[in-house]
């Protein structure tokens, strides 16, 4: 009798694979604003498990404290706006219809009023390509183009420690603790690497998959590895 393989035991939602929210900072969404203008005070920027970049921890004129997504170019002691009418600078928060064409923007909203969802990673940026009456063409950072209502909220600036990925782990003990806030397993075995009862890639006088990678979209779950329902497969040429 073998056991559970990796895509078993992820649906089945043990600890393991569930991630330690418990340990994170906050939900980072846009500053709240409606008709007004929001001033807010970089008081700390601050390291967030569940993200790779930096946050930034605002205070706002009526005391409370907040925490946003951090921008390059900002420190402690700078403020930052969110409203109607702001200055394109970077940090700043306001709807994309008054976004000019070309301004480097993150955290961009999926639908008005969400807090923002995109474009939210270390170093990335989208690009404001088209603005009409009731669409903004946004550039993402794959080169995909995607619309998105006038109404969608978005910061200017491109998102802290852009250099990160640059920066070799060197040893597996750093390496481990970074996936401790992400709801994965690791280290992770290759199926081939198995034996024939714990995978269906496993066994065989060496390590190849020995039988075809794709599989039914209705396989059971024991056998849904590889490539799950493929249109196609090989080199596209």
């Amino acid at each position: 009798m073998g056991k559970r393989i990796i895509a078993q035991n992820r649906g089945k939602g043990t600890p393991t694979y569930r991630a330690p929210s418990h340990k994170y900072k906050a939900d980072i969404k846009h500053l709240p604003f409606k008709d007004s203008v929001v001033e807010a005070k970089i008081i700390d920027i601050q390291h967030d498990p569940v993200r790779n970049g930096p946050v930034a921890l605002v205070k706002l004129p009526d005391g409370k404290e907040e925490y946003v997504l951090a921008v390059e170019g900002l420190g402690v002691g700078d403020k930052i706006y969110a409203g109607e009418n702001v200055p394109i600078q970077p940090g700043n928060t306001t709807y994309l219809r008054n976004i000019p064409e070309g301004t480097q923007i993150c955290n961009i909203e999926k639908y008005p009023g969400d807090g923002g969802k995109f474009v939210r990673a270390s170093g990335t940026f989208a690009l404001v390509v088209a603005r009409e009456a009731d669409k903004v063409v946004v550039q993402m950072p794959s080169g995909q183009l995607k619309w998105f209502h006038p109404n969608c909220r978005a910061t200017i600036g491109v998102v802290a420690c852009g250099g990160r990925p640059d920066k070799p782990f060197i040893k597996a003990g750093k390496k481990y603790h970074k996936m401790k806030s992400k709801a994965t397993k690791w280290p992770r075995v290759r199926g081939v690497a198995m034996c024939a009862v714990y995978h269906p890639f496993g066994g065989g006088k060496h390590q190849h998959v020995g039988r075809p990678k794709t599989v039914s979209r209705n396989a059971p779950p024991g056998r849904k590895v590889g490539s799950i329902a493929a249109r196609r497969t090989g080199v596209r040429r």
